[in-house]
């Protein structure tokens, strides 16, 4: 008998939701705290049909039954940390490194950003091309040719605020996170870890439970990625959080990545009250709609949060007022002419 597509699938891994719950039960707080509630971790950072994939030969929960097997083995890593095992073996290191970059790519936030970045993008192209000039350019970006309604009705939803309505499917999503996995893994990688174990304090997660800190000379427009992060933080449970370091050091004493990535520099360090206020702040300020802790860990959630961030990235130049008059070229426009 065929077995029944899952609906429900989760873009945070209910095993690692059991690191921060009471049995199967999980306190939310949602973003900037006003509601807060009590659930299964069965309801929580979840979506229905999230990464459905409709007419794939695997079924449309294809990605669902990939995802399955990198959950197992990244959830018996995670049991052997809380047991004691650490360093972990490099093939383990790399394993959870993966995990990492996959959930750090996995959220909704990310098809939003996706989403956002597009429309953007779009609003700018036809914005600057001016009025005269949809045409042209949804025949050359698009290969369709409009009727002159149709290029009206572009024009206005492409040069609304934020853009034309743009949403990516589950395949686009998930194609744009396997590419992203392979670059983010390897920035995780050559970074020497530091396990932290608390045993009075508890540390909270969230929607995006992968968060990265900039350098302290780095301004804010600069923004922060894996690469250049100074360092990249993940609670891997309520007392366990995982420390990726600078690996600037490393660098400047000339030691070589594999001796890094094969766990001679990870360390474990006794948490404390400082190092889990720190924590938790870094995970509260960087979630983006939700943040998700033990029923009981309640004092550990940060006094003052954030608004809610349903976008997490943003593209500059998305509030410019359009005339109509082009701004630059567009191939096959009418006039051909560049204004600057």
């Amino acid at each position: 008998m065929a077995q029944t597509p899952a609906k429900r699938h989760h873009y945070v891994p209910q095993f690692y939701l059991r690191g921060f719950a009471d049995g199967e039960q999980i306190a939310t707080v949602r973003l900037p705290g006003d509601v807060r509630y009590t659930t299964s971790i069965r309801k929580t950072g979840a979506e229905n049909g999230f990464h459905s994939v409709p007419g794939h030969p695997d079924g449309d929960d294809a990605f669902e039954k990939v995802l399955s097997p990198i959950e197992g083995e990244a959830s018996q890593i995670f049991g052997r940390i809380e047991s004691g095992e650490w360093p972990l073996p490099p093939n383990d290191r790399a394993t959870l490194a993966y995990f990492i970059a996959l959930q750090a790519t996995r959220g909704p936030e990310q098809r939003r950003n996706m989403d956002q970045l597009a429309a953007s993008m779009t609003r700018l192209e036809i914005g600057y091309g001016g009025k005269a000039n949809v045409k042209a350019w949804a025949k050359q970006e698009r290969g369709i040719d409009l009727t002159d309604d149709e290029a009206e009705l572009m024009w206005e939803q492409a040069t609304q605020p934020g853009g034309p309505p743009i949403r990516h499917t589950a395949l686009a999503h998930i194609e744009q996170m396997m590419e992203m996995v392979d670059t983010i893994q390897p920035s995780l990688s050559f970074r020497p870890w530091t396990l932290i174990r608390f045993d009075d304090e508890s540390l909270i997660t969230s929607d995006t439970p992968v968060t990265m800190t900039a350098r302290p000379d780095d301004g804010p427009w600069m923004g922060v990625g894996f690469m250049t992060a100074q360092l990249v933080l993940y609670p891997l449970t309520r007392k366990l959080g995982l420390m990726m370091n600078d690996p600037e050091a490393m660098i400047d004493l000339g030691v070589p990545v594999e001796r890094v990535r094969n766990s001679e520099f990870d360390l474990t360090q006794a948490g404390f009250l400082d190092i889990a206020n720190a924590l938790n702040w870094n995970t509260a300020r960087r979630a983006s709609l939700s943040i998700f802790h033990h029923p009981e860990d309640a004092r550990f959630v940060p006094d003052t949060l954030p608004q809610p961030r349903p976008v997490t990235m943003s593209m500059s130049g998305g509030d410019f007022e359009f005339t109509g008059e082009p701004l630059f070229d567009v191939p096959g426009s009418p006039d051909g002419q560049v204004r600057g």
